[in-house]
């Protein structure tokens, strides 16, 4: 079984690192990734970048070098980034546009309308929202109409779980990741999402669990094995991801 890590963070001190809420991340290269995953059968991934790394590129773009043609990069970039920038992203590996909602670093949530809808029709980037789920009502009109859409971390909360799951319903897809970072019942979410559409779900090891309360464990993995069958199984930790990355 392969597995499209859908979600996880390359921290370099070579490049900036900006304190974020009092937090500074740890170390954590290409090295110490694919050594911690080494059993998992990785077959490709998209790296993140985090509140840490504002709107730095250069780490990434080293980064996606570093890792192969197979793992792609999601950033945060400011609205005022011109057209050259984004291409020259996209023809680097970069595929997506985080808004960074839940620790800041990113672009602010006013300009998700106008800057969503730009990446996507100039290099058919999707955008990715880490939110908690409970504040989804405010922004749930205009993310309906947006072309494409992912939500971090299951969500985080299950105060918002029933707000995702009207998004799901709409085409948003959810990242199956951070299980050590929510907080709802993980199995209950899973299967909520998946009873809506298959193609939702896609996993990621949230590596190096930054800010978690654990780290990832290989146990991550298995509740979704356990909890559906070798089709719904394999879409969810490699087939779904990799189509909404490399579309």
């Amino acid at each position: 079984m392969g597995i499209f890590d859908a979600h996880f963070h390359i921290i370099d001190f070579d490049f900036p690192i900006i304190e974020n809420q009092g937090y500074l991340p740890p170390s954590y290269v290409v090295k110490d990734y694919q050594q911690e995953t080494a059993d998992l059968n990785v077959l490709g991934g998209a790296i993140v970048s985090g509140s840490f790394q504002g709107f730095d590129q250069d780490y990434l773009l080293k980064t996606l070098k570093q890792m192969g043609p197979t793992f792609c990069g999601v950033t945060q970039l400011p609205f005022t980034a011109t057209d050259e920038e984004i291409i020259n992203l996209n023809e680097n590996g970069v595929k997506a546009l985080r808004f960074n909602i839940k620790r800041g670093g990113s672009e602010d949530l006013s300009k998700l309308d106008y800057f969503a809808r730009r990446v996507y029709d100039l290099v058919g980037w999707h955008s990715e929202l880490y939110i908690d789920a409970k504040e989804l009502p405010e922004i749930a009109s205009t993310i309906e109409k947006l072309p494409a859409i992912s939500i971090d971390h299951l969500g985080l909360s299950e105060k918002g779980l029933p707000h995702l799951l009207k998004l799901v319903d709409k085409g948003v897809r959810v990242k199956a990741t951070g299980f050590g970072r929510v907080e709802l019942n993980i199995e209950n979410a899973l299967k909520s999402i998946i009873d809506i559409t298959p193609d939702a779900l896609m996993f990621g090891t949230d590596l190096p669990s930054t800010r978690s309360k654990r780290h990832f464990e290989y146990a991550d993995i298995e509740v979704i094995q356990k909890l559906f069958d070798k089709k719904t199984t394999d879409k969810i930790l490699y087939t779904n991801a990799l189509k909404w990355y490399f579309k």
